[in-house]
């Protein structure tokens, strides 16, 4: 039965590998989920056979409650919602982790046996880790669904506190090594563990939560491989492994669409980031032009090609069903509509795409930064439906600029920009877009899926 199993974790993480791979391309992402998911059920039935349970109560249970939550949750939780449910799901992951490695070590106190240095290490790590990808993505769960501000949260002595604290784990681990019977040692690494979550995330700010998300996705993998190695688990330490190494990838990717370094994001970005005011431009003050919904929709009875630049105003304003609408009208019309994503839109990676996804709109639309930036200047207009930051010319050449550096959507490069916001604050950073008042930019004011809609109605009615 053992060399079965070892088998059927082969198999599964095969199959883990080909999911990861499919879940590169919107078109393969779902078949990538269902290969990954297949692996998983192999993994948890043959590791179930295995391990000579006398008892299935408790197991089955589990799997009813939980599967009955899963449910209701896939279908209740709307695309929208989608940060906040991963949020969380990164947070149950690593909770599960540090239960069990307490379990484990409760387990082989009871039975008298000798620990291991390097059982005793794994379980630590395990419970550190796990610890504090379960409050931390509680943390994002909440700035995400606006329970927490998503405001950057300093307070004073910040670093040194965090730095004493993980000091303390480092030395109570020394200590339950040297004493593995001090179980309240134990639990004050839970406990500091827990307090670490919080203290890391809380500082990150609101639109800096694809890498939060990315990176907590990566720790709650590193918790699952440590569990992997208190179970003498194979199949639990190349899962883990391959969430760990993914996420931290991921995350190395946002902070490169953002010309920012880790620490910079971890530490707490910019003083001014969630905030509603800002910098201004520097020099004189200019006037930005705005356009109303009969206007713009005669402008667009008028091109031929239309780029729309998704942003975070979108999902806020849960408009990608009107933008759907306004796409299918502009193709009625021969004209051709494509999407700009960038990497760093909205709330968590590929937000975007999920949404857009989820209003039908087809993959073969979707064009990456890198693969639609260098069209713009042939493109007759584009239009920027919440999204600021991603969008600004200052990236390129102001370097006082907090974003300079920031790979950006060349949408100033199009022969007419249509920016829709509902005013003209700052973004993220804090600082004013330059672009709502280039010539050639015209302001279309007003809620995402409110003006897109009688965007609609106007090119209806032409």
């Amino acid at each position: 039965m053992q060399v079965v199993a070892y088998l059927v974790y082969l198999l599964a993480s095969v199959l883990f590998i080909f999911g990861i791979k499919k879940l590169g391309s919107p078109k393969t992402a779902r078949q990538g989920n269902q290969l990954s998911a297949l692996g998983m059920l192999l993994a948890v039935v043959v590791t179930l056979l295995d391990q000579h349970i006398v008892s299935y109560e408790y197991i089955i249970l589990g799997i009813i409650i939980g599967s009955l939550i899963g449910g209701i949750l896939a279908v209740k939780v709307p695309m929208t919602g989608m940060p906040q449910m991963v949020g969380l799901l990164n947070g149950f992951g690593g909770g599960a982790s540090a239960l069990v490695a307490f379990a484990e070590y409760f387990k082989e106190a009871d039975m008298g046996l000798t620990f291991e240095m390097s059982t005793l290490i794994t379980i630590v790590l395990s419970i550190l880790i796990g610890s504090v990808t379960f409050t931390g993505s509680l943390i994002a769960f909440g700035k995400l669904q606006g329970i927490v501000t998503g405001k950057v949260v300093k307070y004073p002595l910040q670093n040194p506190i965090n730095i004493i604290l993980i000091l303390a784990v480092v030395a109570a681990t020394v200590i339950v090594v040297m004493e593995p019977s001090n179980i309240n040692v134990l639990y004050g690494i839970g406990a500091v563990s827990l307090l670490l979550g919080v203290l890391l995330v809380l500082p990150i700010g609101g639109a800096d939560m694809p890498v939060a998300v990315s990176l907590l996705n990566s720790y709650s993998g590193l918790a699952a491989s440590m569990t992997g190695f208190v179970l003498s688990n194979n199949m639990l330490i190349i899962a883990g492994a391959l969430v760990g190494a993914s996420g931290i990838i991921l995350t190395m990717i946002m902070c490169k669409g953002m010309n920012r370094s880790l620490m910079n994001v971890v530490l707490g970005g910019w003083e001014d980031a969630g905030s509603d005011s800002g910098a201004a431009l520097d020099g004189p003050q200019k006037t930005a032009k705005s356009i109303d919904a009969e206007e713009l929709a005669m402008l667009l009875d008028s091109v031929q090609s239309v780029v729309i630049v998704p942003g975070y105003g979108m999902a806020v304003a849960q408009a990608q069903h009107a933008v759907r609408d306004l796409t299918n009208i502009l193709e009625k019309k021969n004209i051709n509509v494509r999407f700009a994503i960038h990497p760093v839109a909205g709330r968590m990676p590929g937000h975007m795409n999920v949404l857009l996804a989820e209003a039908q709109v087809s993959y073969d639309k979707l064009f990456a930064l890198e693969d639609i930036n260098d069209d713009f200047p042939n493109v007759d207009l584009a239009i920027v439906v919440g999204a600021n930051d991603v969008v600004n010319p200052a990236a390129r050449h102001d370097e006082k600029s907090p974003i300079y550096g920031m790979p950006i959507l060349n949408v100033d490069y199009a022969k007419t920009v249509i920016v829709n916001k509902r005013s003209l604050n700052v973004g993220y950073a804090g600082i004013q877009n330059e672009l709502f008042f280039y010539d050639n930019t015209l302001m279309f004011f007003g809620s995402a899926k409110e003006a897109i809609n009688s965007l609609n109605n106007e090119l209806k009615a032409l």
